[in-house]
């Protein structure tokens, strides 16, 4: 039997980094954007959880702050399946038979 997660569980990385990562340590969203080298705007959308976190930025973190990108990927990978699952009755895709 398959354990089913709710899809509350699985957590966007950006707020979560925003939370337990950047407002400890300090630093504005400005300051940290052009630490990064990157714009403000990219770096807000992350944090606030409206784009995904690419596999650059999660290298950034890495770099600057010493979390694993692996880890910070895995969990962006698992919220986007979870979003996913959320419609997945909307996904009409028949099973593929092979071929004789």
């Amino acid at each position: 039997m398959a354990i089913t997660i709710h899809p509350s569980i699985h957590l966007h990385p950006g707020p979560w980094l925003k939370r337990q990562v950047v407002e400890p340590f300090g630093i504005n969203v400005k300051d940290l954007a052009a630490h990064f080298s990157v714009s403000r705007q990219n770096l807000s959308n992350v944090l606030n959880g409206h784009t995904a976190l690419t596999a650059d930025m999660a290298i950034r973190f890495e770099k600057a702050f010493g979390l694993r990108a692996e880890t910070l990927m895995r969990m962006q990978s698992a919220y986007d399946l979870a979003q996913a699952r959320g419609h997945e009755s909307a996904i009409k895709v028949a099973p593929l038979a092979r071929a004789a």
